[in-house]
């Protein structure tokens, strides 16, 4: 597609910080200029043909609801001057997204986005006493018309994604270079992360918590614990220990589980308070809402490094919406570790499958882009035989993963390390070579960004390739390719092992006139 080319005046000049946090590039590959006045209504339009976006543009139209029709705004960008003009603040689309801003339960009841309706906080009053087989019934009739929903798209959405690879492509044509090099997603160069997590909900699921861990441990899967603090059942230093000397962790479920926490904000501010006091006392680092229900505004009051309520998508939910990544990212102070795959109790009580093909296709196309598997499940519902024979399914299948070393297991405070690590460290240019600096950097891997085809393509620098490519600029020096499918780029292979066996022969041909000239 043609690109119109401007001049541009640097007082304008704004760098995406989503964009440059997500990959940890250099700051001057995220550097753009808005093309004009942002409009004063939000709405709906395409970034490409495969980003849906949400907020303010300068150019086209913004529609009030998901349509097939929805205004492209990638052909309104212009590429000048190491420069991009684009028609909006990707930042602020991003935060759109990741904050679910686009959702309608955001955009009116002065923006309280829980179960906030009369038959939810009647439904959640209720909850207790109602026997499984009829909260199964009405719960499915609250989420009727889910396969409908246009957008996020289910069972994962990787509309951030995609933004950030549009931006990725257009910088790579307004610097005019081949890669861009940026800080790898996860430590060792692992290809994707995985993440095991427990919701106890009930007294019954607490005292399940043992043969779970017993099964985990079965399996080498290490996972968290959330806790529900208030008016479930006791909670013992006896059975923190029990859980935490297993090498288990231990995060805050809620307040009390009762689905209220973001029905009021006064409410939630007050109840804020008590469960932060929770954390301290349970030396807690993170926390997971009940039911996923949030507000990641309000979650400013909440004194944890980290949060697990807010899904990818959620059309099974009860509050639905998501945001439409696979990555953990920045809510102010807290890391936001988004969960990505179907919880337990929704593939066995609402679409009634007692099969892991969902978890696998999920886990699939995460691993394809790189990004975070988070799970959910629960002691409460995996007691049952059916369940818990299911749920040995999952453990075998990850155990299996686990061992082609290509993913990453971590409980979510390790994952919470990384991630702050990692918003720290900066590439750096020393010679011919791009390299990392910061704390935890010799975990960190340096990876290039380039374009084969239409289709984004990252590799990860290599010992093996640096020795190669020793004299050839830094972003040549790059290792197997990780394109959208995962699989290594074959034509790079070939080139790498042929500048080997140039190096090698070199090497020998230097070594033979060293050992003929001394013959001589």
């Amino acid at each position: 597609m043609a690109r119109v080319r401007a001049h541009l005046t640097e007082d304008r000049l704004s760098i995406d910080k989503t964009f440059v946090d997500h990959y940890r590039c250099p700051d001057r590959f995220g550097t753009f200029t808005l093309t004009g006045e942002p409009s004063q209504d939000e709405g709906y339009f395409r970034f490409g043909a495969d980003a849906i976006c949400y907020g303010r543009s300068s150019s086209g139209h913004r529609a009030r609801s998901v349509t097939p029709d929805l205004y492209d705004a990638l052909s309104d960008v212009g590429v000048g001057g190491e420069m991009l003009r684009l028609p909006f603040n990707p930042s602020d689309i991003v935060l759109n997204l990741r904050y679910e801003r686009y959702t309608s339960a955001f955009r009116g009841n002065d923006r309280k986005l829980s179960p906030a309706s009369v038959l939810n906080r009647a439904y959640y009053l209720a909850r207790p006493f109602l026997a499984l087989p009829v909260r199964k019934h009405l719960q499915r009739i609250w989420l009727r018309g889910w396969a409908d929903i246009q957008f996020p798209n289910w069972p994962i959405d990787l509309t951030v994604k995609h933004i950030f690879e549009h931006i990725l492509r257009l910088a790579l044509e307004a610097h005019r270079v081949d890669t861009i090099p940026f800080i790898w997603f996860w430590p060792d160069g692992a290809q994707s992360c995985v993440m095991m997590t427990h919701d106890v909900e009930t007294a019954r699921g607490k005292s399940f918590c043992t043969q779970l861990m017993d099964l985990d441990d079965q399996y080498g899967i290490k996972a968290s614990f959330q806790l529900v603090p208030e008016g479930r059942y006791p909670i013992t230093g006896r059975f923190l220990d029990s859980i935490r000397d297993r090498g288990f962790e231990i995060n805050v479920h809620d307040l009390n589980h009762d689905g209220l926490l973001f029905s009021d904000k006064h409410r939630f501010l007050r109840r804020a308070e008590r469960i932060n006091r929770h954390g301290r006392e349970l030396s807690a680092n993170g926390f997971r809402s009940a039911v996923l229900s949030r507000n990641l505004d309000w979650m400013r009051a909440l004194d944890f490094a980290y949060d697990m309520s807010v899904p990818s998508v959620g059309h099974l939910e009860a509050q639905r919406g998501g945001c439409c990544s696979v990555m953990p990212f920045f809510v102010d102070k807290m890391v936001e570790l988004p969960v990505t795959t179907t919880q337990d109790y929704t593939l066995f009580n609402i679409l009634n499958q007692s099969s892991i093909d969902l978890w696998k296709e999920q886990t699939a196309v995460i691993t394809q882009n790189h990004g975070l598997v988070t799970f959910i499940t629960h002691p409460d519902y995996l007691i049952t035989q059916r369940a818990r024979e299911t749920y040995k399914k999952l453990l075998v299948y990850l155990h299996n993963l686990r061992s082609e070393g290509q993913h990453w297991f971590a409980l979510p405070r390790a994952v919470n390390d990384w991630w702050r690590s990692r918003n720290q460290m900066k590439l750096v240019r020393r010679g011919s070579n791009w390299e990392i600096d910061g704390p935890n950097k010799e975990r960190a891997r340096v990876a290039f960004a380039s374009l084969e085809g239409n289709k984004i393509v990252y590799r990860i620098q290599t010992a093996l390739t640096v020795l190669a490519l020793h004299g050839v600029t830094a972003e040549a020096s790059s290792g197997a390719a990780l394109g959208d499918a995962g699989e290594p780029g074959v034509m790079h292979g070939v080139a790498v092992l042929f500048l080997l066996f140039v190096r090698l022969a070199c090497w020998a041909a230097k070594q033979f006139q060293f050992a003929a000239s001394s013959t001589a």
